[in-house]
């Protein structure tokens, strides 16, 4: 090992992925630990520093390259000691001059002086913040100034953060192109208009709003014109995800469905206000799609809409049928609720989009439209390598025997589907047909019937769901 040129160590030790092998190998002889410690790049720490402070202290001294730090305090208590507090922020940016990405999740002491102090790190190009419940807008504000070559910014559960000037001042660099914002309670749809040019570099948008804690906020009608009036260009966004939003005509995110001409995924997940038109529009513009995730209420979920043309439909999977020939992967799921929908995508819109675009990956869940017709038309499905399917309830023994004549198939995933039995997955048994099969709290279905179905199996069984 001793004649070996450094350049050829550094090479084989870049070859070691996990953490826990490079600290083993360090410890084989000095030369090694010292070629680790130059190489050292990325560290995870969390409720194992103490006293704090002074562990992290010699962390950074012992690796002066990291780029990328996360500091978690999940499952902290305080018998584990006390937590990194804002000094400790001042330590990674005296003893970190090359650090690019930070994540602080559960780091109940950090304050947003502790953000100040970040402000000096010119490198830093990505920041998440999971739960830092004493960070404010003010904090975030005087990071972004500091750090202007900010391209990644996740904000969850960040409770207090409530003026949005750093949305602003973030807006006017044109720098960020991936942005999460979830589950923080004063920032509404409608404060994403303070994007402004930025919305031009934007490539990722993750917008979620809790369910738990959902006021409406006032949209004066300067707020709306503003919407409305503003060019916003989406020509860069590849990936759009928004959660329990409100999308209504004219206001916030409903203008911008069908500026997106680049997409590759969209996921609405419990928008309440998303028309037929919203998603012909988006098919229209994003030939590129590729991946759809659409979770909407179910027929008694929001009563208002039951004869009303929000409602979803067929006219929505057809515009994406003819439109989006790249689609690849396809999810439609309904609420969880009493009772179950009928009404909204029917089984022959979903096929049709199967029939007419290359899906591989098509997951169903509480569609009650879809039943053993449907499953014998998917033994046409050339493309179709995963199905997974979810409180299929109408889908039987019948349905489920036809797998073994689906094309291409090899994952399959059954969940909750209360018409299936082991007599299902008999003709499954010694075929390798699957090469993986998973099976969750489906009550008729028994350990010993997933046996040989598949080259891998998993199967779980917890009944406290149906009661």
């Amino acid at each position: 090992m001793d004649d070996l040129p450094d350049q050829l160590v550094w090479d084989i030790l870049s070859r070691v992925k996990k953490t826990v092998d490079k600290n083993s190998a360090s410890l084989a002889c000095k030369r090694i630990y010292e070629l680790d410690n130059e190489q050292r790049q990325s560290m995870r720490v969390g409720c194992g520093l103490d006293p704090a402070n002074q562990a992290l202290t010699s962390l950074c001294n012992r690796f002066p390259n990291l780029a990328k730090v996360e500091i978690t305090y999940a499952g902290w208590m305080s018998k584990l000691g006390k937590q990194l507090d804002d000094q400790g922020l001042v330590i990674l940016a005296n003893n970190c001059p090359s650090l690019t990405d930070l994540t602080l999740s559960y780091c109940t002491f950090i304050t947003d002086v502790g953000l100040r102090h970040l402000a000096s790190c010119s490198k830093l190009s990505a920041l998440k913040l999971n739960f830092t419940p004493r960070i404010t807008g003010c904090g975030i504000l005087s990071l972004v100034v500091g750090c202007k070559n900010l391209t990644i910014l996740h904000l969850i559960r960040c409770l207090n953060v409530t003026s949005v000037e750093w949305l602003e001042y973030i807006g006017k660099l044109e720098t960020l192109e991936d942005l999460s914002i979830k589950n923080c309670r004063a920032l509404g749809e409608g404060d994403l208009i303070k994007l402004g040019s930025s919305w031009r570099k934007l490539k990722r948008l993750q917008f979620e709003v809790d369910a738990n804690y959902r006021y409406m906020k006032v949209y004066d009608r300067l707020a709306v014109d503003r919407w409305q009036k503003q060019w916003i260009p989406c020509e860069s966004m590849l990936e759009l995800s928004l959660v329990n939003c409100i999308i209504s005509p004219g206001r916030g995110l409903a203008c911008m469905l069908g500026k997106c001409k680049n997409l590759e995924k969209i996921h609405l997940d419990m928008c309440v206000g998303v028309r037929d038109c919203d998603i012909i529009g988006l098919a229209k513009k994003s030939s590129n799609l590729r991946s759809i995730s659409l979770r909407v209420p179910s027929d008694f979920s929001l009563p208002l809409l039951m004869n009303n043309p929000l409602r979803l439909t067929d006219e929505s999977l057809k515009a994406l049928a003819q439109n989006c020939s790249m689609l690849e992967s396809v999810r439609i799921s309904f609420s969880d609720g009493e009772f179950p929908s009928f009404s909204s995508f029917t089984q022959n819109g979903i096929l049709n989009l199967i029939q007419m675009c290359p899906i591989r990956e098509l997951a169903l869940d509480h569609v009650y439209s879809f039943n053993d017709d449907g499953m014998e038309a998917l033994c046409s499905a050339h493309y179709l390598e995963t199905l997974e399917l979810v409180r299929c309830q109408e889908i039987s023994d019948e349905g489920l025997q036809l797998v073994g004549q689906f094309p291409r198939l090899c994952i399959l995933r059954l969940k909750k589907c209360l018409g299936v039995t082991d007599d299902g997955l008999y003709p499954l048994a010694g075929t390798d047909k699957l090469d993986f099969l998973a099976v969750e709290d489906c009550p008729q279905i028994s350990e010993r019937g997933v046996q040989g179905a598949a080259r891998s199996v998993s199967f779980r069984q917890d009944l406290s769901w149906m009661y």
